[in-house]
């Protein structure tokens, strides 16, 4: 559970749920492990991409950038923004497989701390040009180094080079191992060892330490993760529990329970993604078919959407085809504002109706509050949802059906015995299927990455069009998108017997570098 930055914050304003905070990836590249790891990161880091940049309404990543570390660190790209720039990130991939995979080289044991000192450094450098509003939001860094040294090496590496660097807009800081075993747990990272309080305070900010296996889906589902919400300035949802639904316990009508959660997607709804069976949909659109409590809780108000749960309902009472929409997952919150103890009476309490739930065979049958709106504006109607428990610590929320909404369904019952010929005809087909006990979806795939790539991949109007021309004809070689550092990069130290290496931003700091316009000719920065 991530715990806040040790420096004090003012009042919060309420994060939208698609907000991330920007992403520095630290690949630490060291042989002969590459050679191994090398093809399965970048096909995974295509595949994200390719979902994250094609993803309709609002951007869910803002600002990424990448770095090498090998017997030097490189910036092989700079903070940009991921949507709309998905060239500039295939080229980066490109970049990432052509490194070093074979032969030795002497690492230096500096190299990571001035990959992270120059991210941080670009990270400002930035900020700096951003508009008022885009500044506000750039406030912190999440930084991850994804190595196949051992972890606890790494993180002892960071900490003794970090002491006395200034971390304080470094939200996360994070070492990621890759390994050759079974994958752990993906939702948990866990502090290596206890510092002491001298260390602690120096460094300012803890180092997780998380492990994944070395195939493409384990690294595709760490990186998926960037496309939750992260934030925990507040919580999304309150659960409320009023007086009436405990007429039988008067300690229960004198303290209505209110659970604190926070709201997170199941799964990607293909009418976020073009060219996809339900890609008519828009669900950027508020008109789309969007579940009415994700749009809720997503908006920016002074107080959580909440869910008032009505009444109880039977496991073997609810049929699945009055369900609708995508579902989601309740949890308890995360939120840092709260102190110690409620998030720890909260968590309790939502452990405990979740066991109840189960042990009774129970649903719950809740209303959402619509949202207070001006004089002039009428409030929406009800929805209504289902919330069920699962073995985890989590509910599953799903918007069911009203009167309005129903259509008439008559059918005929199923009579009890069908003709004989025809049973013996289908129960030999059906014998003749693989029979699997649980439906895994990591095992199905609708070659949806490699057609996001190539729509992608394709020239958007006339605009995009003229602007790579000029591009190439700027760079007038093959490397005419190798992208350059936009802050003279930290020195490093040459190999022995090795001239110097030229920082490429002596040259022309801002060459390379595109923001995001709406003008047909890019801003140069001084």
């Amino acid at each position: 559970m991530y715990r806040g930055p040790t420096t004090s914050k003012g009042p919060s304003t309420p994060a939208h749920i698609y907000q991330q905070p920007p992403r520095l990836l630290i690949v630490h590249v060291t042989l002969p492990s590459w050679a191994d790891v090398c093809s399965n990161l970048c096909e995974a880091l295509q595949n994200f991409f390719s979902l994250a940049c094609s993803l309709m309404g609002p951007s869910r990543m803002s600002l990424f950038s990448l770095y090498v570390v090998q017997n030097q660190h490189e910036c092989i790209l700079p903070f940009v923004q991921v949507k709309g720039n998905f060239a500039r990130l295939k080229t980066c991939i490109s970049e990432l497989r052509m490194v070093q995979r074979e032969g030795c080289f002497r690492p230096q044991n500096t190299s990571l701390k001035l990959a992270v000192e120059d991210g941080l450094q670009q990270f400002k450098q930035y900020s700096r040009h951003m508009n008022t509003s885009a500044a506000l939001t750039y406030t912190s860094l999440e930084i991850t180094v994804l190595t196949s040294q051992p972890g606890k090496e790494v993180v002892k590496q960071l900490e003794e080079g970090l002491k006395n660097i200034d971390l304080g807009r470094v939200r996360r800081l994070q070492v990621v191992e890759i390994t050759k075993g079974v994958l752990e747990c993906m939702d948990s990272a866990f502090p290596v060892e206890e510092l002491s309080n001298d260390e602690s305070s120096s460094l300012g900010i803890d180092i997780d330490l998380q492990t994944i296996d070395n195939d493409t889906v384990s690294m595709e589902i760490f990186f998926k993760a960037w496309l939750h919400n992260s934030g925990t300035d507040q919580e999304h949802i309150h659960l409320l529990f009023s007086s009436g639904c405990f007429s039988n316990f008067s300690r229960a009508r004198d303290n209505p329970l209110c659970l604190k959660c926070d709201l997170q997607e199941r799964l990607l709804s293909p009418s976020l993604l073009p060219g996809t069976a339900d890609g008519s949909l828009r669900m950027d659109d508020p008109k789309g078919d969007f579940s009415t409590i994700y749009q809720m809780a997503s908006q920016s108000s002074a107080s959580p959407y909440k869910l008032q749960v009505v009444k109880a309902l039977k496991f073997s009472g609810v049929c699945e085809s009055l369900m609708y929409g995508l579902p989601f997952i309740l949890r308890p919150t995360s939120c840092w504002q709260l102190d110690w103890d409620e998030l720890e009476t909260n968590q309790q309490h939502f452990h405990a109706l979740c066991h109840s739930l189960l042990k009774r065979e129970w649903l719950l049958l809740a209303k959402g509050e619509p949202l207070s709106l001006g004089q002039s504006q009428r409030a929406p109607a009800s929805t209504f949802y289902v919330i069920m428990p699962s073995p985890s610590l989590t509910l599953l929320v799903k918007a069911v059906a009203t009167r309005e909404l129903m259509l008439p369904s008559l059918f005929p019952l199923l009579p009890e015995d069908p003709p004989d010929d025809s049973l013996k005809t289908v129960e030999s087909i059906l014998d003749s299927l693989e029979l699997e006990p649980t439906y895994n979806p990591l095992q199905v795939w609708s070659h949806l990455y490699s057609h996001l790539s190539s729509t992608l991949a394709k020239p958007q109007g006339r605009l995009q069009s003229s602007r790579e021309s000029r591009t190439l004809r700027k760079a007038g070689q093959l490397q005419a998108n190798r992208v350059r550092a936009t802050v003279a990069p930290l020195p490093v130290t040459p190999a022995p017997g090795r001239a110097p290496k030229m920082p490429a931003a002596q040259k022309a700091p801002w060459e390379g570098f595109l923001l995001p316009s709406n003008e047909e000719e890019e801003e140069e920065y001084p």
